[in-house]
């Protein structure tokens, strides 16, 4: 709105009737924005994210990730990121990893990978934004923004501030992560975002030996909490060790995961 202050306790109106997005500066441009979500921590989003975002990239767009898991920051790492961030005043530039995905993270700009980020709220979401608005991205096609867990302050500011097309929710099977799960899925409709995919990780585990699939957290019922939140596109991953190795390696690029395809092409 043009008339706006800015000053939410001046407002009377809710905030669905003003126009918060934050414009990219004119150096960037981002044809889809998908963020990936999930109601808890350790569901394994992050490696989600990039396995998402390599996938793409292997299909020749131009990738980027915004991580704005900014307490919790492990993109970098999955990608095997050394470099920092640089800026020259105005403009922030991006790590690139080896097979070019742009890649946006608090602990690029860190001296050390492991110092703690010991901000409050309105940093925190103050440093999202700037990822978004003063980060010289380029021309991107496809941009996966990785979310901390929860429904709280980042989460809001990204819904309410960056032109999202959609969420991929990431749950695992435990019946009290998909009731988690829930609240995330109607924090999106509330903010008339799509939910575009749910990928449950650690479904089960196949032995190398007799083949059967083992469900180590229970029986899956991930389908019907898609059938119940009306969300087409399901993905259900084995506990692969191959995965968790990569990501600690640096490596999340050389590996592939059949399971996301459907999804990946859904995204396209």
């Amino acid at each position: 709105m043009s008339n706006c202050s800015g000053n939410c306790s001046d407002c009377n109106k809710e905030c669905s009737d003003r126009d918060l997005k934050v414009k990219l500066n004119p150096l960037s441009k981002v044809g889809k924005l998908y963020a990936v979500v999930s109601g808890k921590g350790g569901v394994g989003k992050s490696s989600i994210t990039s396995l998402l975002a390599s996938a793409m990239n292997k299909k020749g767009k131009k990738v980027a990730v915004l991580d704005a898991d900014v307490t919790g920051p492990s993109i970098p790492k999955a990608f095997g990121i050394k470099d920092k961030a640089m800026g020259d005043g105005k403009y922030i530039y991006p790590a690139e990893s080896k097979n070019g995905v742009k890649v946006m993270s608090v602990n690029l700009l860190l001296e050390n990978d492991t110092d703690p980020v010991v901000w409050r709220a309105p940093v925190i979401t103050g440093a999202v934004t700037q990822f978004w608005d003063s980060v010289v991205w380029g021309d991107v096609d496809y941009m996966f923004v990785d979310m901390p867990p929860g429904t709280g302050d980042v989460p809001l500011t990204v819904f309410q501030s960056l032109p999202v097309d959609g969420i991929i929710v990431v749950t695992s099977p435990q019946e009290l992560v998909s009731m988690i799960v829930g609240k995330a899925v109607k924090m999106a409709e509330m903010m008339n975002i799509s939910v575009l995919g749910i990928v449950e990780n650690m479904s089960y585990f196949v032995c190398p030996d007799c083949k059967n699939k083992h469900f180590i957290f229970g029986e899956s019922d991930v389908e019907k909490l898609a059938e119940d939140y009306g969300v087409q596109n399901v993905a259900r991953l084995p506990i692969d060790s191959k995965v968790a190795k990569a990501c600690d390696q640096g490596r999340i690029e050389d590996i592939s995961v059949d399971e996301l395809n459907a999804l990946i092409e859904a995204l396209e």
